[in-house]
């Protein structure tokens, strides 16, 4: 008899611990990791702002970016962010070309910008549940320019200009500010997916021409281990 109770008792032990278990994993009260890394992809928009008046319109062009990201924990719901980026910008303008006889002409400039960015910010994490947590983001960016090409075509939309190195009429730096938030979805004990979306006021000239400023938003995907 007292071995079929201990039997019992044991029992009832068992049962209770592995319900603890799955609680905790549904309501996912894991302990955060003090460091996580892992890899994104954003596909983004971008633009050029202008501050020169010779300019008649200015168009957002597709691009992406991809890279490592880091988040260092020093507190359960505060995170510092970091990584390193590859940024691949396109953006479109027309400008005015005044011609020899003073008639004006319209061009239309096409750019290809590529950095390397390091971003730096504060990332707010929620506490997780039910597979998931909710962070907000707010930081700096700091790029430096690996390849600058631009593409003049004129009102026929015929090519007049192709540049493959801009050298001196791209800035090397780009410093921008940056903000954002999303969602982290919890896939494994060590393994979560990031969806998210962020924004990037560029506030330094990156073309001499017309003193123009690049911003874009990004759609943020990626793998934290």
């Amino acid at each position: 008899m007292p071995f079929k109770n201990l039997s019992l008792f044991i029992s009832i032990l068992s049962f209770l611990s592995i319900s603890a278990k799955a609680q905790d994993y549904n309501s996912s009260t894991y302990d955060n990791k003090r460091v996580s890394m892992g890899i994104a992809i954003s596909p983004n928009l971008s633009w050029l702002r202008y501050g020169d008046f010779d300019v008649k319109s200015s168009s957002a062009k597709v691009g992406y970016n991809y890279g490592l990201i880091a988040d260092f924990a020093f507190s359960e719901n505060y995170y510092f962010s970091s990584g390193l980026f590859i940024d691949n910008l396109r953006s479109q303008s027309q400008t005015y070309h005044s011609q020899a006889d003073g008639s004006t002409n319209t061009l239309t400039n096409n750019y290809r910008l590529q950095y390397a960015e390091i971003p730096f910010g504060i990332k707010l994490k929620s506490t997780q549940r039910y597979y998931r947590s909710y962070y907000g983001q707010f930081g700096f960016t700091m790029g430096v320019k690996l390849s600058a090409k631009q593409e003049i075509l004129n009102e026929n939309r015929v090519v007049v200009q192709e540049s493959n190195n801009m050298k001196g009429d791209a800035n090397l730096l780009r410093l921008g500010l940056q903000i954002g938030g999303g969602v982290e979805w919890l896939l494994d004990h060590n393994l979560r997916l990031m969806t998210g979306l962020s924004f990037n006021n560029g506030f330094t000239r990156v073309i001499k021409h017309g003193s123009a400023n690049n911003s874009y938003v990004a759609f943020n995907f990626g793998i934290l281990f």
